[in-house]
């Protein structure tokens, strides 16, 4: 079995997929999320290298990808404030989209560079000795079969 066209991922209110379903213009996948640098998650001074970010990925009906908006919060130097202006501009973007309806979505393959780090829905397959597998990234988001939707975190 391959990797599915379509990733069907599920919605689940008030856990990690909270934030995805359809609007006027196709579907989306909304989140908070952190990428940490290189090399730097052992050291004292990691809180400087964690960054926080707000997404919005915005895909079409057939689950294609059409845009991105991605914004730093700041880092874990103040990780409490960085998550709350992340919250909060995802939450603007998210009232902003036209008809939005939170609900199970299916995507897609497709990533978008942003400082430095993917973000996106690829293929780590080569990372589980050649098992199907997805990946949410930066999010930790773990897809395989039976591709129901559920992941792995």
């Amino acid at each position: 079995m391959a990797i599915p066209e379509h990733v069907p991922i599920a919605y689940e209110p008030d856990y990690r997929t909270s934030s995805i379903g359809t609007y006027e213009g196709g579907q989306f996948f909304g989140s908070v999320t952190a990428t940490l640098e290189d090399g730097t998650g052992a050291t004292d001074s990691w809180p400087r290298y964690k960054r926080w970010y707000a997404v919005l990925h915005r895909f079409d009906r057939d689950g294609a990808h059409t845009g991105s908006q991605i914004w730093c919060a700041d880092t874990s130097e103040d990780e409490g404030a960085s998550i709350g202006r992340a919250r909060a501009r995802l939450a603007d973007w998210l009232d902003a989209l036209p008809g939005r309806v939170f609900s199970d979505i299916a995507i897609r393959l497709f990533h978008v560079e942003f400082d430095g780090h993917t973000f996106g829905l690829v293929d780590q397959s080569e990372d589980y000795d050649g098992q199907d597998h997805a990946e949410f990234v930066p999010d930790d988001l773990g897809f395989d079969p039976p591709w129901d939707g559920c992941y792995d975190t």
